[in-house]
């Protein structure tokens, strides 16, 4: 039942109403159709035997009957008796045994035959001839066929109704959670394409829904203003930033050309150069992110030879690595082009390259791998290092995000993997991690190939 949709929880609870609202409607008016004919049965025959009296004559000797007490009137039977239980006349329902003793004035229900009877004894007085019994018997079977035809009509059409119900229910029920549908979608384009900017945009309404959907916009309001006035804050500190600390890696550099600095001097400026340098980085990452966010980062698009980008990055890593004697090994396929901007792109191969060196053990190993397949170039970078928890591989992306501080390498911003992704993203391409923590890690990245730029290149295989 829980994964079943609203939609349908609600079609079900609506069809399974109306089915019991059905049936309970049917049950009490066949309970009170029952009552009612039996009281019709009942009243009719009281009235049919008391008047029988009425048509009654003695003349002349002769016991006289008027053809009423014959005639089946209202389904009522009339017979006559003398006063010994003989009978004079009139008739009984086929199959009625009519062995019953008479009981003046007592109206009972006699069953026979599997068939209810209603029956009424009256001692009457004929002048001139003396006292007789009239019965009248009315079969309350018979009144009741047509209340059972009605029942079994009924019974055949439920289902069918509660298919047209359920049917209609559904339907109905579709279209009044169309808002809540287009919620949904508005919530998952945002989700998909972190657009910020778009709304549910339901139109004038005064239901509960129109209401949560003008709420919820209000509410994306409130949050992209939130978002632009931080993305601006980090614009604006990252660029008043960045003139100062490009005097502070100047005024070190001219500390470090000082020949008269002493060692312990010297030594304190080189510390201070290598902090000043990080940080100006850490700036630089975040203006071109900030940029990125609110879309003025130009990208300068060209084709790009990956195979000779990835030959000079390897190079870099290797000498990133010597200092943890990690070998760097590579195994690319030549003339693999991509359109891209070539700047951008050697910036998300060296970041992947120096996170493999940071989180490599020494004496480790770092392999790089270029190949072309279904018109895509693909690219990995493996280590052998520290690896990533599995709970923590999904928030690797998330900016300033470290998965474990205290094994974090000493010049780690936690923007590296986040301007990666974007990278990768405005390439139109995808990259996806893998880890296992004590093993090492593998960042695998797919870009378009720029097959018309490399045409002796098979990218099909």
């Amino acid at each position: 039942m829980k994964k079943l949709s609203l939609k349908m929880k609600l079609t079900l609870a609506y069809t399974l109403l109306m089915t019991l609202v059905v049936c309970c409607i049917l049950f009490l008016l066949f309970a009170i159709g029952n009552q009612q004919i039996l009281s019709s049965v009942q009243q009719r025959l009281r009235i049919s035997v008391y008047d029988a009296v009425g048509d009654i004559d003695y003349d002349e000797g002769i016991l006289e009957f008027d053809s009423d007490i014959g005639d089946l009137e209202y389904g009522v039977y009339l017979s006559v008796y003398a006063s010994d239980g003989t009978w004079l006349y009139g008739r009984v329902p086929q199959g009625f045994s009519n062995t019953q003793p008479f009981e003046d004035g007592n109206l009972r229900m006699v069953r026979e035959n599997g068939r209810d009877y209603a029956v009424m004894d009256s001692y009457a007085a004929i002048e001139g001839y003396g006292n007789v019994y009239i019965r009248g018997v009315a079969s309350v079977s018979a009144a009741e066929e047509g209340v059972f035809v009605i029942r079994n009509i009924a019974l055949v059409f439920l289902p069918l109704l509660v298919a047209v119900t359920a049917v209609l229910g559904y339907f109905l029920i579709r279209r009044t959670l169309r808002p809540v549908r287009l919620m949904t979608e508005t919530v998952q384009e945002i989700c998909r394409d972190n657009d910020l900017s778009r709304r549910v945009a339901l139109g004038s309404g005064s239901d509960e829904i129109y209401r949560l959907a003008q709420t919820f916009d209000n509410m994306l309001d409130q949050i992209e203003t939130g978002f632009k006035r931080e993305r601006q804050f980090t614009s604006d500190v990252s660029h008043e930033l960045r003139t100062p600390v490009a005097a502070m890696l100047l005024e070190c550099e001219e500390l470090l050309h000082d020949a008269q600095l002493d060692d312990s001097a010297r030594a304190g400026v080189e510390f201070l150069y290598q902090k000043v340098n990080y940080l100006s980085s850490m700036i630089a990452q975040l203006l071109l992110l900030s940029r990125a966010d609110q879309g003025r980062q130009t990208l300068v698009m060209e084709n790009v030879d990956l195979s000779e980008l990835m030959e000079m990055a390897a190079l870099e890593a290797e000498e990133m690595a010597k200092a943890k004697e990690i070998t760097v090994s590579l195994e690319a396929a030549d003339g693999l082009c991509v359109w891209g901007d070539e700047t951008l792109l050697i910036r998300m191969v060296m970041n992947l390259l120096e996170n493999a060196v940071n989180y490599g053990k020494p004496g480790g190993h770092i392999g790089i791998r270029l190949w072309a397949e279904n018109q895509t170039v693909h690219g990995s970078i493996k280590d052998d290092g520290i690896g990533i928890a599995p709970e923590q591989l999904a928030h690797i992306w998330e900016r300033f995000y470290q998965a474990d501080p205290a094994r974090s390498a000493p010049n780690s911003s936690g923007l590296g993997l986040s301007m990666v992704a974007w990278i990768i993203e405005a390439h139109h391409g995808q990259i996806f991690a893998k880890s296992t923590p004590g093993q090492g890690s593998c960042f695998t990245f797919v870009l378009p190939a720029r097959i018309d730029f490399c045409k002796n290149t098979d990218y099909n295989s």
